[in-house]
């Protein structure tokens, strides 16, 4: 079995390179050659993706005018033509925006090749954003967008014809969809793309990588002082709104003032300077961690992780920290409620309630026999639902009956 995955890179820039870099590594442990399409090529095993620089930068200028993100990329018809292309069984999409793909070559790459659309977001359903917050619109057309400012942010108002732009690529396109959450595959009934075969399978991580730690050898590694409540943060850039940095600050402030002196917390990804003005307890900041062996290090660190996000589908950190024994604290936001189960794996606070996410942490935290029994319970949930192999094994029996022309709803 020979599979084409396709992505803006294939480094580890966000969560789904992560991700599809992981299925690609157990892939091929499996004996499935499978080998990545990016425009971003790092690995020598990669395939570079066609580009015509001049022509699709002049492109670009007019149609980022228009609101239209990805119109630019013609060089997107030419991949039919790339010997990798030709010789693969199946190719699965597991990003089209971000400068990847221009969605109206679909029909052509899909026409004559097995396809799968692993969808990491909500952009492949809506009129130009990749998280529609509370906007319903995407389920019947999108257009005035109350939020142009979301990523893959558009300069002017073109939601509604893109929107239907997409609706026609994929009404003459042939693919399956594979969303990562059951609250995701919920939304794609509901959209334009409501009668494609959709398959739920879960995103999985390394148990044998991401496990438990000696937690005071891992708090002493990193220059954490021993003796404290250690409250984790991970954000790949608190610059970015939706991430909820703000939210995160709210929440400590709300801490009792002796639970602030006895706690330090503990952040890695992209920082912000005037956000770590705000916060008043001890910080270490190790800044974006590229290693694994350190994020693991962290995680084991901590006592609690928390996730002040406003908006996310299946969010690998929370799926890392319970692989680590380490229980989270987050808002009850899309896929999120099916990894955080309160009572059992953490605490789900209401959306948008930083009071509430300050609960969530005191009553964590003043209770530490219930944090080592979730702590345990958090490693047993990722061992029973979310290995690695369970992933890799589903998405083997998905490309072989797609490539069968069996495929069908779950």
């Amino acid at each position: 079995m020979k599979i084409l995955m396709m992505h803006k890179g294939d480094g580890a820039m966000g969560g789904g390179q992560v991700q599809m870099n992981r299925l690609l590594s157990g892939l091929k442990l499996r004996g499935v050659d499978a080998r990545i399409l990016c425009r971003d090529k790092g690995r020598l095993e990669s395939v570079q993706m066609p580009v015509r620089p001049r022509l699709e930068y002049l492109l670009r200028k007019v149609t980022r005018r228009l609101g239209l993100n990805e119109m630019h990329l013609v060089s997107s018809y030419s991949v039919k033509g790339l010997p990798d292309y030709l010789d693969a069984d199946l190719i699965d999409f597991h990003c089209l925006h971000c400068e990847t793909l221009n969605y109206l070559a679909l029909p052509a790459l899909t026409r004559d090749k097995p396809a799968v659309f692993t969808f990491h977001d909500m952009w492949p359903i809506t009129g130009h954003c990749h998280a529609s917050l509370e906007c319903d619109r995407w389920k019947t057309g999108c257009g005035k967008c109350p939020h142009l400012e979301i990523d893959p942010p558009v300069s002017c108002d073109a939601t509604a014809l893109e929107w239907k732009l997409k609706r026609w690529a994929y009404k003459h396109s042939k693919f399956t969809i594979v969303t990562p959450s059951k609250w995701l595959h919920d939304n794609i009934k509901e959209s334009m793309l409501g009668d494609f075969p959709a398959h739920h399978i879960p995103h999985g991580v390394e148990t044998d990588v991401y496990q438990p730690l000696d937690q005071d050898l891992c708090r002493s590694a990193l220059g954490i002082p021993l003796g404290k409540n250690v409250i984790l943060c991970a954000m790949e850039s608190m610059q970015r709104p939706l991430k909820g940095a703000s939210l995160l600050v709210q929440a400590l402030q709300c801490l009792p003032d002796s639970l602030q002196r006895e706690s330090v917390l503990l952040l890695f990804g992209h920082s912000n300077g005037d956000v770590l003005k705000q916060i008043q307890m001890p910080v270490v900041n190790l800044g974006y961690l590229y290693n694994q062996r350190l994020k693991v290090m962290a995680f084991s660190a901590a006592d609690l992780f928390v996730n002040p996000t406003r908006a996310e589908n299946f969010p690998l950190v929370v799926l890392e920290s319970m692989a680590c024994g380490t229980p989270v604290v987050s808002f009850a936001v899309g896929g999120v409620a099916e990894l955080v189960r309160t009572g059992l794996t953490g605490y789900l606070a209401v959306p948008d309630q930083p009071r509430d996410l300050c609960d969530g942490m005191v009553s964590l935290l003043g209770d530490k026999q219930r944090l080592q029994t979730m702590a345990r319970q958090s490693r047993q949930v990722v061992e029973a639902e979310y290995a690695l192999d369970l992933q890799v094994q589903r998405y083997i029996d998905l490309y072989s009956q797609v490539i069968s022309g069996k495929a069908c709803h779950d």
